[in-house]
């Protein structure tokens, strides 16, 4: 970049301080030596070439944004986001992972945010250690907005609301969570789109993003997720919990640009709408 007349004699350390940089992102290049000042010139070495960090294995995958910062993809039911380690396989990552190889991507692994294994939708990867440290300080300001559609049992009467209840872990069950005193703050924002005779289908927003966040409120709320055996659903009309990540809002890391990325509902769970609506709709 082009440096204007006022800061042709800063020295480096003070450029770094009054770069548009996350700081973690500024101090890493002084210690590295990646920012380079020549005459009237500022080079900044923010994608250096990076290893594959996962077991890559080949698969097509639903990509439904992508640019030299971000990756969207869209993630089927059945699926981990990751592997418990390095060398493990089996995950959205691993077929990531082979995408970037394939690609000539030089570029680690990089997941934003995590889906329960049979939650499908969109899940927002970092392309470079710049845009993952933005995307960070994004989900800890709350910035990213992640919207769900969920078909749960029963007639929710209002027609909008929020749940408000910490989660914690549950010491009867290993992979379970439930709503506790002593459990970490979990607000998740609910609308609903449509009734049916004995279901309804909510639209969600979650403010935080607690482990089973949208599964444990639902539950504890009275109307658990269709096919969440794990927290009451019955597994009559599908056979998995009846959630979709079905947007995400977030702002591109160097453009500033706000995106919005829609992933579509996938076959069982419009198969599964369609079934509820031939048998009817309430208002």
């Amino acid at each position: 970049m082009k440096l204007p007349e006022a800061l042709r004699d800063a020295s480096v350390k003070e450029l770094a301080g009054i770069l548009p940089l996350p700081a973690k992102i500024a101090d890493k290049l002084l210690r590295e030596d990646g920012i380079v000042k020549q005459r009237d010139r500022l080079n900044l070495r923010l994608f250096p070439y990076e290893e594959p960090d996962f077991v890559a294995e080949w698969t097509a995958l639903n990509i439904l944004y992508e640019d030299d910062f971000a990756m969207v993809v869209n993630k089927p039911a059945g699926l981990g986001v990751h592997p418990n380690s390095r060398e493990g396989s089996g995950t959205l990552a691993n077929q990531v992972a082979a995408y970037y190889l394939g690609t000539g991507q030089e570029c680690r692994v990089r997941h934003i945010h995590r889906l329960d294994k049979d939650t499908t939708g969109a899940v927002l990867y970092a392309k470079n250690e710049f845009a993952h440290a933005v995307f960070d300080q994004e989900m800890r300001e709350k910035k990213i907005e992640r919207i769900y559609a969920a078909v749960v049992e029963g007639i929710v009467a209002q027609d909008q609301g929020t749940i408000d209840r910490p989660i914690g872990r549950d010491r009867h069950h290993p992979q379970r969570r439930r709503v506790s005193r002593t459990g970490a703050h979990a607000v998740t924002h609910y609308e609903v789109i449509e009734r049916y005779q004995d279901h309804t289908l909510l639209r969600l927003r979650l403010e935080t993003g607690r482990t089973h966040q949208i599964r444990v409120h639902l539950s504890s709320f009275g109307h658990p997720l269709a096919g969440d055996t794990l927290y009451g659903g019955r597994q009559t009309r599908i056979a998995r919990q009846a959630l979709h990540g079905e947007q995400l809002l977030f702002t591109h890391p160097w453009t500033g640009e706000r995106l919005t990325v829609t992933a579509p509902l996938p076959d069982d769970l419009q198969q599964l709408i369609a079934g509820l609506k031939a048998m009817g709709s309430r208002t």
